[in-house]
């Protein structure tokens, strides 16, 4: 289902073609006629719908299982060939040819075999002249060297790596050193970039970097969800080169090339203790290479760019792109995920389910099946528990209503005597939780006996000191509450004599 969405943002948004389309998605053109056509009939266009999710898509465009083709049988795996003859120096076509005979008695001969083979060979080293039209592809790369950073108080030294983009028609370029080669940075200087060209290209070319692309494939690639987001954000489409073929983005390598010898040579004498002081002065050295006239043809990097991709480049949105992270992960049984040592909460139905999280510098957000579920601002502490109220199952919301507040305002229901009973019984616990079901066991024997004899139950209790719920069950059952409280003992009368009693005047 990402596949076909960006498909259509493509199509609708981006106003790309079915090659074009096809070539961004690494699908057969064929497959993307057949997506349009289907979500045509279906009256879907991009944006989706609000709260379409990726069953409903699934169901709109009527996606089932394909059946299965005929296993054909396969040509010789000419480029394991060639690979097998270059490590070893002793092994030759015949012995190949050999063992691909008694793998596949029906096979090619061997005279057939070796002029297949050499037919193949001739075609591997043809380059393709590409031609690049205006505004469409930016090729982006980072350089292999590396421009020294000085730490003014340690002494220390790091180095930092330097990101270049190059339009393809224009070759206009763009250099900048950053802290790492991490996602953040990997993002922050394309978003640079795009500023620094005021307007965004319909494609961008990036090598298989794990910051770009999560699994490299010459088919399928997995593009990192964050640089998916960019690109949804700003509208472009994201073309990874073939792995291993560094002839597929040639004006990003030229151009690493032009930036390490009129940049990097060019700064080796100077000392730069600030990463901003570098990027200034690769800026200064970055303006005199676009406007450096061309050797063999003429006008500039910079004159070309005004006269041929800026006019093709489209705007700029109105706000920056919101770097955050993706991430996976399992709800678990108290219907929280653990993220970055904080607990965030989720609907108490997703549990066990796998989710998606997105977080950024203030926020995180939960999906699930690419729909938003949760939504909170990031913790800042260790080992919090960050919930919402709505997530929680009616019974868990009912028992956090409890507390002793609450509890005394039942008891005001039945009886002063009563309040004062609840009052004894969450003081003498060593915390008011321990005694709620206590209390709540008193004011369902309010609605068996009577709440009058409650009251009088909790008299007695108090005057007794039993102040516990199988003492007033007690007092109910043995209809003890009917009875006239005790009278306690008159400290005025006067006491019998005895030896062992003594006066005042012993005292005085």
């Amino acid at each position: 289902m990402r596949r076909i969405k960006e498909v259509l943002r493509l199509r609708f948004e981006a106003g790309l073609g079915h090659r074009q389309i096809a070539r961004s998605c690494l699908l057969g053109v064929g497959t993307v006629h057949d997506y349009l056509k289907r979500a045509e009939a279906a009256g879907l266009k991009w944006p989706l719908p609000e709260g379409c999710n990726d069953e409903q898509l699934e169901a709109a465009l009527h996606i089932g299982g394909r059946p299965e083709r005929p296993v054909r049988r396969r040509a010789p795996d000419f480029k394991n060939i060639r690979e097998q003859l270059q490590q070893h120096p002793h092994l030759t076509l015949q012995l190949i040819w050999d063992e691909y005979r008694e793998r596949d008695a029906g096979g090619y001969g061997y005279s057939q075999f070796c002029e297949l083979y050499r037919c193949w060979r001739r075609t591997q080293d043809v380059v393709l002249r590409q031609d690049h039209k205006a505004g469409e592809r930016l090729f982006v790369d980072w350089a292999g060297a590396t421009m020294p950073v000085h730490n003014a108080e340690t002494g220390e030294v790091w180095q930092a790596p330097l990101f270049v983009a190059v339009l393809g028609a224009s070759s206009y370029t763009y250099a900048e050193a950053t802290r790492n080669q991490q996602l953040d940075a990997w993002i922050e200087t394309q978003i640079h970039a795009l500023e620094f060209f005021r307007g965004v290209p319909k494609l961008i070319v990036p090598d298989n970097t794990k910051t770009g692309v999560i699994r490299a494939c010459r088919y399928d690639p997995d593009v990192n969800p964050t640089y998916q987001e960019m690109a949804m954000h700003y509208g472009f489409g994201v073309l990874p080169a073939r792995p291993y073929k560094p002839r597929d983005k040639a004006k990003v390598e030229a151009g690493v090339q032009l930036v390490q010898r009129w940049i990097v040579a060019a700064l080796r004498h100077r000392k730069f203790f600030r990463l901003a002081d570098l990027n200034d002065a690769i800026r200064e050295l970055l303006e005199r290479i676009n406007h450096r006239p061309f050797s063999k043809r003429e006008g500039t990097r910079a004159s070309l760019f005004e006269t041929l991709d800026r006019p093709a480049l489209r705007p700029l949105p109105a706000s920056r792109f919101d770097l955050g992270q993706w991430s996976k992960a399992r709800v678990n049984i108290d219907y929280h995920i653990a993220f970055d040592t904080n607990f965030y909460s989720v609907p108490y139905h997703l549990v066990h389910e796998m989710v998606e999280v997105r977080s950024a510098t203030t926020t995180v957000e939960i999906f699930h099946k690419s729909q938003r579920v949760a939504s909170h601002l990031r913790g800042r502490g260790h080992e919090k528990a960050i919930t919402q109220d709505e997530h929680r199952p009616k019974s868990h919301q009912a028992h956090l209503e409890w507390t002793p507040s609450r509890m005394a305002n039942w008891a005001a229901t039945i009886g002063p005597n009563t309040v004062h009973l609840f009052e004894r019984i969450l003081s003498d616990k060593p915390h008011p939780e321990m005694g709620y079901r206590s209390c709540l066991g008193i004011i369902r024997l309010a609605k068996q006996y009577s709440a009058a004899r409650v009251e009088s139950a909790a008299r007695l209790a108090i005057h007794t000191g039993a102040c516990r719920y199988k003492s007033i069950q007690s007092i109910l059952k043995n209809s003890l509450d009917r009875q006239p409280l005790p009278e306690e003992a008159d400290d005025s009368s006067p006491r019998p004599p005895h030896d062992n009693v003594r006066g005042a005047e012993y005292f005085g």
